[in-house]
């Protein structure tokens, strides 16, 4: 890879979902559940580790493993959030954009995926 991880498209998405996790964690309600609380913060914190991380190995297949991972963090995101809304820890409205860009940077890293595979010598 020639590109440094910041310059990614979903590394920037993930960074601004970040951002927006962290407005949802400072709720008064969320605030008192420590466990729920550390969990979400380690979810979405993982997705950008995961992305920067993998871009660092310099190798298709490396950097694919970790997309995996971080696809697999948006999706704990995801629930947590849906669990989030259900415990009444915070409204639909709250965590709705969230959701959204959880999906999106999903979609994203799916076709990250995609296109790497492509670029992958199997000799």
């Amino acid at each position: 890879m020639t590109k440094s991880f910041e310059e990614f498209e979903v590394h920037k998405k993930g960074v601004l979902l970040t951002k927006k996790i962290f407005k949802i964690l400072n709720n008064t309600l969320i605030e008192k559940e420590f466990g729920f609380k550390d969990q979400l913060k380690r979810a979405v914190i993982s997705i950008t580790n995961n992305i920067a991380e993998g871009s660092e190995y310099n190798n298709n297949r490396q950097f694919i493993r970790f997309l995996r991972i971080a696809k697999g963090s948006c999706a704990e995101v995801k629930n947590m959030l849906i669990l989030a809304r259900e415990l009444e820890f915070c409204s639909a409205n709250e965590i709705h954009e969230s959701m959204v860009l959880s999906i999106e940077i999903s979609q994203n890293i799916s076709n990250f995926i995609k296109y790497l595979s492509t670029k992958i010598d199997d000799k």
